[in-house]
């Protein structure tokens, strides 16, 4: 039986659409993840990048950040923070968070270094305040990559949030555990798809949002 059978008989399965392990709750447990350790790690890294890089300073110690975020194993941190707090939704938030937060940071920071600054440089002559030349000129500027940081930190959290399962919390890992559990391999396929075709909504969601968001002018600039 191919791959391709397999999803075929996964979503086919009236069974799978409905009920506590149902597709639609699943799907909504796993949204409900992604959105959380998304919104975290943006309230995180978006403040530090874009003053950071207003004012040019931090970069060497946001660059040390990334690269221990993403050196962090996530499935051992799960692990560790597990034995440390017991069970519970807060062990799996920090590991996706320490995931998403480097990206969103980095990618902050190098948008704001991005800007032109002749506009900038004539922004503060008018007398604008700092504030202003952050929001008003600079930020429309570095729109585009910081929707990029954002993107791909919430593509990452789609596709690492299964870890809740192994912490006996919901969402699409559920069918991916529970199915290698039970050598259901049409579940385990079926689960990954659901992933990857959230992984694709997730991609079409955050060139939707830059379309409506970014002016014409910075988009054709870029």
């Amino acid at each position: 039986m191919n791959i391709l059978n397999f999803i075929n008989a996964f979503f086919s399965d009236s069974a799978h659409w409905q009920g506590y392990d149902g597709i639609p709750t699943r799907l909504g447990e796993h949204v409900q993840y992604t959105l959380e350790a998304l919104a975290i790690a943006a309230a995180i890294g978006l403040p530090v990048g874009l003053v950071t890089g207003h004012y040019g300073r931090g970069g060497n110690a946001l660059a040390f950040i990334a690269v221990a975020g993403r050196a962090l194993p996530t499935f051992g941190l799960l692990v560790l923070m597990t034995l440390s707090l017991g069970f519970g939704l807060i062990n799996v938030m920090i590991p996706l968070v320490v995931l998403a937060v480097p990206p969103v940071l980095v990618t902050t920071y190098e948008a704001m270094r991005s800007v032109d600054p002749a506009p900038v440089d004539a922004a503060r002559g008018m007398g604008m305040h700092e504030v202003e030349v952050l929001f008003r000129v600079e930020l429309p500027v570095a729109l585009p990559l910081i929707l990029g940081g954002l993107r791909s930190a919430a593509i990452q959290i789609v596709s690492t949030a299964t870890i809740a399962a192994y912490v006996s919390l919901g969402g699409l890992g559920r069918y991916i555990v529970d199915g290698l559990y039970q050598r259901n391999y049409e579940k385990v396929v079926g689960g990954a798809a659901l992933v990857a075709l959230m992984a694709l909504g997730t991609l079409a969601l955050f060139w939707g949002i830059t379309r409506l968001t970014v002016s014409r002018g910075v988009l054709r600039s870029n």
